[in-house]
């Protein structure tokens, strides 16, 4: 491979989704194929190197230092995952182990064989790091002794057999291991890092190499590519500087894209919240934020969490005035107030429900733009919550239950689909759902920080509101549904929600803390141009998503050509 290729076309490639980790088993695929590096003629075979490898077992069979070795399965060329290069040879890789060992794991109810001084590997220590020199659990010698557990020496490979042969490590100490685990004990014609890079391959479909979970007698039997011994120490080589290369790139990437979330955090900040002075000390008004963005759009956008950031900041803009030009001609929300006043019943009651209404300066998140008004939730609509309805009661058609796992981000979803008989909206009518109703999810209602609310179109009707969904109905219709939803999207609300959630495993909020949380009211007209505005900036933004979706694939496939190229 030409690491210069590599480079020279870097801008590209370092954008592109999981580029060095699909560079690293690129590079570890060619290794174990012979395609890194070239092959010498001078070379010794490998089937001269097998003869010196079968000589040294006689020789530690002959000396007791090692049992004979169960005949393995011959190899069938036709059956090998590809054409060894030349001077190689299939063989099954117990034909280059000189030795293997199991494991065990010693009586958990015996204290004693426990917290000793010898380091006890299991699945959970092999795998994350080439060289393993440290466990996470520790055996006494009696735990040793008084279990089918085996002390490893150091510098031998230790290869998990039930959880993918693709964990994998050598091991720098002396260590126990337990039954998920063997460790091989390679003939000294061997190199070892070669072994490690070949069972790092065996974990990723597609090389022809996938392995799930074997036993010792398949594990033995295992087909192996052996290289003659100088070029195993060639590709060990190569894969070192190669590896190094991809350390290089994986660094650069995080700091470029440390330094576009940095940008885009600090642009996005600026969007949301007026001024912002930079690490410079200079200061930016909305409009510099602003049209920096939308100058820089393509930079600043290059993945699907990017066009997220944007999303919410159209919904704040949205509902702080800041995404349409206020029109003197509307009439001042105030006025939807005192309508809705006008139309309630004038009792003790309300009287102390509308004093309890009254806000306060210091509850407003923002200064509203003129013709605007604060109002609590609980003056402006009811929310009406659904009925526990039991599962005797289910029905195979008829009305719809609308349930919690039916409403998502501003969309309603029916993976999840009971019923109840028709008859049931005639004995429920407040809980019966319209065309335009607005729901919102009560019990855990938010998921990634985004807020499970909807609104019904006739596609999801017949249906009937359940327990722990909201329906919020209005007292007015001077306060348009998708307004009220862009709100409940926006951060202002779900910040304010996340500090009045309560439980920890079934996080709920209650009707009466969702009454008092405030909401920015803009006049009707303006809600109407609000509405029509985030329709169409979100469509821009279903758009960039697509445009990104369809680069990632462009990018990927250039990857491949550039990697086929370098080659």
């Amino acid at each position: 491979m030409n690491p210069e290729r590599l480079l020279q076309n870097f801008d590209r490639l370092i954008d592109t989704p999981d580029a060095v980790p699909r560079l690293r088993r690129f590079i570890l695929d060619l290794a174990v194929r012979g395609k890194l590096v070239e092959q010498y003629p001078e070379d010794e075979p490998a089937g001269e190197l097998l003869k010196r490898i079968e000589g040294e077992k006689k020789r530690l069979v002959k000396a007791g230092t090692i049992k004979e070795q169960k005949p393995l399965t011959p190899i069938d060329i036709a059956t090998t995952p590809f054409d060894p290069p030349s001077g190689w040879k299939w063989t099954r890789l117990g034909a280059t182990v000189n030795n293997h060992f199991g494991g065990g794991t010693p009586s958990k109810s015996n204290f004693t064989y426990w917290d000793g001084d010898i380091f006890w590997a299991s699945v959970k220590d092999i795998g994350k790091t080439k060289y393993v020199d440290q466990t996470i659990d520790r055996i006494s010698e009696d735990g040793l002794k008084n279990s089918s557990s085996n002390l490893i020496p150091p510098g031998n490979l230790i290869v998990v057999t039930r959880m993918g042969l693709g964990k994998v490590s050598i091991n720098q100490v002396p260590m126990a291991i337990n039954q998920d685990l063997r460790a091989l004990i390679l003939s000294s014609f061997a190199s070892i890092d070669f072994y490690y890079i070949f069972f790092k391959t065996a974990s990723y479909e597609g090389s022809g190499l996938t392995v799930k979970g074997i036993k010792v007698e398949e594990l033995l039997n295992f087909p192996f590519p052996l290289p003659p011994l100088a070029e195993q120490h060639r590709i060990v080589a190569k894969v070192d500087e190669l590896m190094k290369l991809c350390d290089e790139l994986e660094v650069a990437q995080a700091k470029r894209e440390r330094r576009r979330n940095r940008l885009v955090a600090a642009t996005l900040h600026g969007l949301n919240n007026g001024k912002v002075d930079n690490e410079n000390g200079e200061s930016f008004s909305f409009e510099d934020s602003a049209r920096f963005y939308f100058n820089h759009l393509p930079r600043l956008t290059t993945r699907a969490e990017h066009i997220q950031q944007l999303r919410q900041t159209i919904l704040n803009l949205a509902v702080r005035g800041k995404l349409v030009e206020q029109d003197p001609k509307d009439e001042p929300s105030e006025r939807i107030l005192t309508d809705i006043s006008s139309v309630q019943r004038r009792n003790t009651k309300d009287n102390e429900k509308q004093q309890r209404n009254n806000i306060c300066d210091h509850e407003m998140l923002f200064i509203s733009p003129p013709g605007w008004c604060w109002s609590r939730i609980g003056q402006l609509c009811d929310l009406v919550s659904g009925h526990a309805f039991k599962a005797a009661e289910y029905s195979k058609s008829g009305a719809r239950l609308f349930q919690i796992a039916n409403v998502s981000f501003g969309k309603t979803k029916w993976e999840t689909l009971n019923y109840l008989p028709l008859a049931y909206m005639a004995a429920y009518p407040d809980l019966v759902l319209n065309p335009g109703d607005l729901v919102m999810a009560l019990n855990r209602p938010l998921l990634n920080g985004q807020m499970k609310a909807a609104i019904l179109s006739q596609e999801d009707l017949p249906a009937i509101l359940y327990q722990r969904v909201g329906k919020i109905v209005f007292f007015l219709e001077e306060v348009l549904n998708k307004y009220f939803l862009l709100y409940l999207q926006s951060s202002h609300f779900v910040k304010r929600l996340e500090e009045n959630l309560q439980g920890s495993d079934q996080p709920f909020i209650n009707k009466s803390q969702v009454m008092q949380f405030l909401v920015p009211l803009p006049p009707l007209g303006e809600q109407h141009r609000i509405v029509a505005k985030v329709d169409e900036l979100m469509a821009l933004c279903d758009e960039m998503e697509g445009r990104i979706s369809t680069n990632t694939t462009t990018s990927r496939k250039f990857l491949e050509a550039t990697l086929q190229a370098a080659l």
